[in-house]
């Protein structure tokens, strides 16, 4: 839509707020809101003033200044708002030099899109995601100095529920490709997301995330995409299918295994060589390692398969059809920044390409399964930071990325994420070691 749309827009639904909705490096929604009396065309052309200093990976409280500049593709009256409400996201700029602001994560992503059409050997990306989720009836959890808790219940009649989130996601004009509903309440809903290019389908994604939490919360009940919020059993993954294009055609179909081109099992190659640093940005919690540790349900074998779902990367064969053509990267998970994971593993795959890696053979042709010690998925948050920080040149071609926002990513995960963690005792240990 246009600007002038958007306000012809407004007047016809008599919208009374405007939600504009940016990402932090995190990946979580800020959201400035304004009346509707707000909204013209110049707001469009200069954005609108904000502290960033409270963003995750924000400036510095000494120069904290950003503008949010609104996106007009990308506004959407919100479902879910008790009051007509129009969201819109947006892209953040220094306000002195009216350049991107380095640390915008959705303009990190169109810069992972420009530099994909530079090559030469694509003119798109296409990125399909699905984000699983739980839904309980309570879930309670607190940490004070002295104490450390953490309730869930499980959500009875769920049907409904699923079919309200289905309809606000269609009214939101989201392309929803299914829904696998859970088995028992003790497995979580995949709701699949078309493929599209990738800021679109990063931007669905989180919109995606909002829309279910507050369908859930609407019904009382409360829904979590973290990766492992259950001691056993599966957790919360995004599998994540990326397939490249040039005019129009699929370059990942070929003749090869499972239907694959060259490019595209290069393409493997290149996410499977920079699989441990891409964990860093993928599966970026300390929760994160808890679904994908050695016998957990969400274990996963490193390498690639046309039929085996434990593979890190796998080659849906549903059709034969060239354009359905693609890899689904199985390991990561909806706790991510979606315009930084998508960015990454598509510099990762361009890499691949790049440098002609081809993977080796496939899980089932390989002999006892045996796996060499670089492939090894890391086995914790820390040890995926440290994998990044060896391994980041691939996401610095074309200043896709910079040194300075991967190491803000670095530092601000060890401080707030991974420290508090090891400085805390763990209800575990005193049911192990209170009566030592």
């Amino acid at each position: 839509m246009t600007p002038r749309e958007i306000l012809a827009l407004c007047r016809e639904k008599e919208v009374r707020v405007v939600d504009l909705r940016l990402a932090d490096l995190a990946g979580r929604w800020t959201q400035i809101s304004v009346p509707v009396s707000r909204l013209d065309e110049d707001l469009f052309e200069e954005g609108i003033g904000f502290d960033g200093s409270q963003l995750w990976g924000g400036p510095t409280a000494k120069a904290s200044d950003l503008i949010a500049l609104p996106q007009p593709d990308t506004a959407y009256l919100d479902p879910t708002a008790a009051i007509p409400t129009l969201a819109i996201l947006c892209n953040l700029q220094d306000p002195l030099t009216r350049e991107p602001f380095a640390r915008d994560p959705r303009q990190i992503a169109q810069r992972a899109e420009n530099y994909l059409r530079s090559t030469g050997f694509a003119d798109a990306a296409s990125i399909g995601a699905k984000a699983q989720f739980f839904v309980f009836d309570e879930a309670s959890f607190a940490n004070t100095a002295t104490a450390s808790s953490c309730q869930v219940s499980s959500a009875t009649n769920q049907a409904e529920l699923h079919s309200e989130i289905l309809q606000a996601l269609s009214e939101a004009g989201l392309p929803v490709e299914g829904e696998l509903q859970a088995s028992s309440p003790w497995h979580p809903t995949a709701i699949g997301l078309a493929r599209q290019p990738i800021v679109a389908t990063a931007d669905a994604l989180l919109t995606y995330k909002h829309i279910v939490r507050q369908v859930a919360r609407r019904r009382n009940k409360r829904a979590t995409f973290m990766p492992q919020p259950l001691g056993e059993g599966p957790g919360c993954g995004l599998h994540t299918h990326f397939s490249f294009w040039k005019k129009e055609q699929s370059i990942f179909a070929g003749h090869g295994y499972a239907g694959l081109s060259e490019i595209g099992l290069y393409a493997i190659g290149g996410v499977l060589r920079h699989a441990p640093a891409l964990l860093a940005l993928c599966n970026p919690t300390t929760n994160s390692y808890k679904r994908l540790a050695p016998g957990s349900a969400g274990e996963a074998k490193w390498g690639y398969s046309q039929q085996n779902r434990t593979a890190t990367c796998r080659i849906p064969v549903y059709n034969a059809s060239p354009k359905s053509r693609r890899v689904a990267f199985r390991t990561p998970d909806p706790s991510c920044n979606p315009y930084l994971a998508f960015a990454a593993i598509v510099l990762a795959a361009i890499d691949g390409i790049q440098l002609k890696l081809h993977p080796g053979q496939p899980l089932e042709e390989q002999r006892n399964g045996s796996r060499s010690s670089e492939q090894a998925i890391p086995a914790t948050l820390d040890d995926a930071l440290s994998a990044l920080e060896d391994d980041q040149e691939f996401l610095l071609r074309d200043d896709v990325f910079t040194p300075e926002v991967l190491q803000t990513w670095i530092e601000q995960k060890r401080r707030t994420e991974i420290q508090p963690l090891r400085l805390r005792p763990h209800p575990l240990e005193f049911s192990q070691y209170f009566d030592c």
